[in-house]
């Protein structure tokens, strides 16, 4: 083998890698980012998850792509450890796939007729990648691009494929080779050599590809591929023990049982067959491998020591609880938001859903700071001062790290829909974060009002509490049209919050007039005022969820023209709203003093 073979093999395997990568990314964007929401619903029993495991392997051409994503459904809480290994499995299955797929270059084209020269491997990539060619400089759809990708990465793996077999048959005829293939059959040395060089591509698929490509020298043997084979499965795995460093307990744990269960495959696969033909003595082991028997054997291997090895997954589940131990009360503060995972940030359906989740709790905290600070105007404690305080704080953080998440994101190739969704997040996370804000201020004039020993007069202690019952409503209405996407409750906001703006209007002219009057101090005063502005914003604040709820469903329409739909005119009842809650909260009175 001379420097230019060498350098052609290297060359070959650089646009196989390249057209397996190509071919990958293609896959994953015409499914449409879908198959990792079907991965994480769809595997409630080990069964189940084998299966879905094996066919997103097999769409995605990567067992360490599904791995990866599996550990972070787990860190992100979506998954248990008992599913992640069920998916692990079956990705194990889906991997081989791309053997089938590299043996489409060992097809011949020989004779005359003209047909059975395109079934040839320079005709089939050479058609593959006109196609692509045509389609991209055709259609400028996003979907037909992505098609067109997968075509251009089938092309070029296959005339990597066919470079690295050109470049390796001359091996045939060299003595050094052939001395050094012999060593491999000594199983122990060709594992290491399998695991090796598959941590070194970080590709189990590729290194069987590699390995499919070397049977052109006519040299591999069973003996030699069988034991390259099964480390190779054990190298595969150190991508995702790679991904699950720095994780949670239950994603290390993830990732750590990828490991286990490819070593403990290669044990069961290695004991019986090596066992077996100590005493059977197989007449094949010394048959001549080429590229289909190379993907048949690989297959064979995944496939059997998966049917065992699922029986066991609840055992494998405890041993990895054992191996990666953990304290779970150190996590569970950061439970929710670790829903964000960054690997997820690939798949935007993915992503957005998660977010969807993720401020859903963070809008189940602001509205219990809102709750607990209402409820302090009346039954102050410190117990109560300090969870409105803590309360504030997670909400911050969650503001943040949902923030930053919803950024990384906005980079990424997403739908109209999904753009429109994490924009209109944005701006909810920050209403939510401001209500809480206004939820401490609250509680601070709770706790001035307790400290300093103040009390509204009857008149105003009747207004303020007439005033927290409407922002209890609303704050209830909001919540629960968010959380429930139902925009129909959502339209009854901007009404009640018409009703609360004059309201506090309202209040702030008999305020002043008691003042005037002296029936109310000064510094009865700045509580109560403050108290309103707090109430007003928190109204305000409201509102603005509520056409978020309403764009996020309904059409896109740019704020002033969503306000105006919830306004008069508007068929989802504004004027009967406004008339209920007028009477519920400003019912009209014989004139009194204030």
């Amino acid at each position: 083998m001379d420097i230019l073979d060498f350098v052609m093999l290297l060359g070959g395997v650089a646009m196989f890698l390249y057209g397996m990568s190509l071919m990958g990314d293609g896959l994953k964007k015409v499914a449409g980012n879908k198959l990792e929401l079907i991965l994480y619903r769809l595997s409630s029993t080990p069964l189940k998850g084998i299966l879905l495991g094996t066919g997103v392997t097999a769409v995605i051409q990567s067992s360490s792509a599904t791995s990866v994503m599996v550990v972070g459904f787990v860190n992100s809480a979506m998954m248990k450890l008992r599913q992640a290994i069920a998916i692990i499995m079956g990705a194990v299955i889906g991997t081989s796939i791309t053997g089938w797929i590299i043996c489409l270059s060992g097809m011949s084209g020989g004779g005359t007729s003209p047909f059975l020269q395109l079934l040839s491997t320079e005709a089939l990539a050479a058609l593959t990648a006109i196609a692509a060619i045509l389609m991209k400089h055709i259609s400028k759809k996003r979907s037909v691009s992505h098609a067109a990708d997968i075509l251009m990465g089938f092309a070029v793996l296959m005339f990597g494929m066919k470079t690295m077999s050109g470049s390796v048959s001359v091996l045939k005829e060299d003595p050094g080779f052939i001395s050094f293939l012999t060593n491999f059959s000594n199983p122990f040395l060709g594992i290491l050599i399998g695991i090796l060089f598959t941590a070194v591509l970080q590709s189990a698929s590729a290194a069987v590809g590699i390995l499919q490509a070397l049977s052109a020298t006519g040299l591999i043997t069973l003996d030699v591929a069988l034991p390259i084979i099964l480390g190779i499965a054990i190298g595969g795995s150190v991508p995702v023990l790679l991904s699950g460093m720095g994780s949670p307990r239950d994603g290390r744990r993830t990732a750590m049982s990828y490991l286990v269960i490819e070593i403990l495959r290669v044990i069961l696969f290695a004991a019986v067959f090596y066992i077996l033909n100590a005493v059977l003595h197989f007449s094949f082991i010394n048959k001549v491998m080429d590229m289909f028997s190379i993907a048949l054997v690989n297959t064979l291997f995944r496939v059997s020591t998966v049917i065992v090895l699922a029986l066991f997954i609840p055992l494998i589940e405890k041993l990895m609880v054992l191996l990666v131990p953990g304290n779970p009360a150190d996590e569970e503060n950061t439970r929710d938001m670790d829903r964000l995972e960054e690997r997820f940030l690939a798949y935007p359906t993915l992503a957005v859903e998660q977010t969807r989740l993720t401020i859903n709790k963070m809008a189940e905290l602001t509205r219990k700071s809102m709750v607990v600070a209402i409820n302090l105007l009346d039954d102050y404690s410190e117990k109560g001062f300090a969870e409105v305080e803590s309360l504030e704080g997670i909400v911050d953080r969650y503001e943040d790290k949902i923030g930053s998440y919803l950024m990384k994101l906005t980079g990424r190739e997403m739908t109209e829909t999904q753009n429109k969704a994490v924009s209109q997040y944005l701006r909810a996370i920050t209403d939510l974060e401001r209500i809480s804000d206004h939820a401490m201020n609250i509680a601070e004039r709770a706790q001035e009002l307790k400290e300093k020993n103040i009390s509204f007069s009857d008149k105003g202690a009747k207004e303020m509490n007439n005033l927290t019952a409407a922002i209890s409503e609303i704050m209830n209405i909001t919540f629960e049209s968010f959380l429930n996407d139902d925009v129909e409750e959502a339209y009854r906001v901007e009404p009640l919050e018409q009703i609360i703006d004059k309201l506090c209007r309202k209040m702030k002219e008999k305020h002043t007039a008691r003042l005037q009057k002296g029936k109310c101090t000064i510094s009865q005063g700045y509580v109560f005022n403050d108290l309103i502005a707090d109430f007003e914003r928190v109204s305000d604040h409201c509102s603005n969820i509520a056409i978020v709820i309403v764009d996020l469903i309904s059409d896109s329409l740019d704020v002033h023209e969503l306000t105006e739909s919830m306004h008069e005119g508007h068929p989802h009842h504004y004027e009967d709203y406004l008339e209920e809650y007028t009477l519920k909260y400003m019912p009209k009175k014989k004139e009194e003093t204030p």
